[in-house]
């Protein structure tokens, strides 16, 4: 079972309101068990949304609002229903296909809290939480590997 981006598979949960639809990551799925997530959803943030940015070790909206622990409660929400839904049906988590450059599910870069378009070297409070479980996260930048 893999854990799938929302907005990835064109649910408009989008701090806009709109989604991230990847054709790609869609026909991915068509042939795999998937769980959709969004952890920023998970959290009860609304949508649409101010867009929010890793700066340092928090993150803070482009109103400039610590919306912090929003990200880590949505992420840790997120996490145990994946761990759940596996459970309950049995399966293993074999990896997450998570959208690129989010304060929530970005992998290897981010965007640097400047609310420019600069990215810097990190992941997403989901994806870091993800990884620190063993479990291969990937972004739809990436090649699917599996």
């Amino acid at each position: 079972m893999y854990i799938v981006s929302g907005c990835l598979m064109g649910h408009n949960c989008k701090y806009n309101g709109g989604n991230n639809e990847n054709s790609e990551v869609v026909e991915f799925c068509k042939n795999h068990k998937y769980m959709v997530v969004c952890p920023e959803r998970a959290a009860n943030l609304p949508c649409p949304r101010p867009p929010a940015e890793k700066r340092g070790n928090r993150i803070v909206n482009k109103n400039g609002e610590d919306v912090t622990e929003a990200f880590l409660r949505g992420a840790r929400l997120s996490l145990n229903a994946c761990l759940k839904m596996a459970q309950i049906s049995g399966e293993e988590i074999e990896g997450a296909i998570l959208k690129a450059n989010s304060p929530s599910c970005g992998k290897g870069s981010i965007y640097d809290g400047t609310f420019s378009g600069t990215l810097t070297e990190g992941n997403g409070v989901f994806a870091s939480m993800l990884e620190n479980m063993g479990i291969d996260v990937i972004t739809e930048k990436e090649k699917i590997k599996w």
